[in-house]
């Protein structure tokens, strides 16, 4: 009974075929991204309702030098996916690697200069500031999901350099790409809400 069991298993195994199985792993993406959607989008409420038409006084050129940044990656990350598909393993690496190198410069832009010169803090002289909380917390969320972005990219790299992806199975890079697509679109929405929407007041940066 359990022999045949096994063999029912293998044989369903075996009925999905490829095709299919890049479109249930696209579904599963793109379930997942809405998903992520819902939870930016609640954010980006939050920071409307907590700060209305205000905003902190921040460094609207540092601002505008990560999302530069941001947008020039996706860019190379397009360029890498387009590359594998016509198997330039050259430029297709060398595109990974320079959108793992600007993830890292935007994070260091981020939570590296943002963080530590912004006017406002989650706690200023001993009491919960709204303004800095809300700074905090969307540049940090954002932030965390650009550093898994930067590892998933990284670990496509180092498959790409191994031979693993070619013209005919390109689904991990296509799929990684979609990612690094979906959290650039979110920081387009997330920085004019924190640098360019409402009045700013409160201590200049």
């Amino acid at each position: 009974m359990t022999v045949t069991a096994h063999a029912s298993d293998a044989h369903h195994a075996e009925e999905v075929s490829p095709a299919r199985r890049l479109y249930l792993n696209r579904l599963g993406l793109w379930l997942f991204i809405i998903s992520e959607t819902f939870l930016f989008g609640g954010i980006l409420v939050a920071r409307f309702y907590l700060w209305g038409a205000t905003r902190p006084h921040l460094d609207q050129a540092l601002g505008m030098g990560v999302t530069i940044i941001l947008l020039i990656s996706s860019f190379f990350a397009n360029r890498a996916e387009v590359a594998i598909k016509y198997d330039d393993r050259k430029t297709f690496l060398r595109s990974i690697l320079i959108t793992i190198g600007l993830g890292i410069l935007f994070l260091v832009g981020v939570v590296g200069m943002e963080w530590r010169t912004a006017p406002v803090t989650p706690m200023m002289e001993g009491e919960f500031n709204v303004y800095g909380a809300v700074l905090f917390f969307m540049t940090g969320m954002h932030a965390f999901h650009v550093l898994t972005g930067v590892i998933l990219l990284a670990i496509i790299a180092r498959l790409g350099a191994r031979g693993h992806f070619d013209s005919q199975n390109f689904w991990g890079v296509e799929g990684a790409v979609i990612y690094w697509h979906f959290v650039d679109v979110v920081w387009v929405f997330f920085y004019p809400a924190l640098y360019l929407m409402g009045t700013a007041v409160g201590p200049a940066h």
